[in-house]
């Protein structure tokens, strides 16, 4: 699958469409993965994401620890990985690691200590800016974006493109049940 960085000015754009996320973490030799459907760009210079994350995770204690995360951006083909992660805490699985557990690869951050999940179509490694009171009161987390990529096929030019994307790497989009989307049809009116 060919790779390139993504202008840090450009990584809001990989959210931009409002995907499923996945965050990744790790910390003390512990790694994790959790879905959240609830991130998004906030900021453009430094770019910088808001996602929440329950207090009740073993993604966040990871976060809490070490002070960074991914989100990664899952496609169609990972709907199966996604729902599953989804759907279990990483506290309830042997050795405490959903992407063992669901049979999930995973590569080392480019920029942070942080596992990004093979298969994405986009991957977002923040470091957390420090916000006690949102965090604990509303379990949002802002991140400062410091490395941003994502699979050329479906995303070149400093935006999507999915009109011309294997169906298999079309992002998802979760709509409560177990139901999710895949982002559909382009309709180019021009900038």
């Amino acid at each position: 699958m060919p790779l390139a960085a993504v202008d840090l000015p450009r990584a809001y754009r990989l959210l931009n469409h409002g995907p499923v996320t996945l965050v990744s973490s790790a910390h003390g030799g512990r790694r994790n993965i959790m879905a959240a459907a609830w991130a998004m760009p906030l900021d453009f210079d430094p770019p910088k994401v808001a996602v929440v994350i329950d207090k009740s995770t073993l993604t966040r204690e990871l976060i809490e620890a070490s002070g960074i995360f991914a989100l990664n951006v899952p496609c169609r083909a990972q709907a199966q990985a996604t729902l599953a992660v989804g759907s279990i805490s990483g506290r309830d699985v042997a050795g405490g690691d959903k992407f063992a557990h669901c049979g999930l690869a995973a590569r080392p951050g480019t920029a942070l200590a942080v596992p990004l999940l093979d298969g994405c179509v986009g991957w977002l490694e923040c470091r957390v800016i420090a916000e006690p009171h949102n965090q604990g009161r509303y379990d949002l987390f802002i991140g400062e974006v410091v490395a941003a990529s994502a699979d050329t096929d479906v995303f070149r030019d400093g935006r999507w493109h999915f009109e011309d994307a294997p169906a298999a790497k079309r992002t998802l989009h979760y709509v409560a049940g177990g139901a999710f989307y895949v982002t559909g049809e382009a309709l180019d009116l021009g900038e």
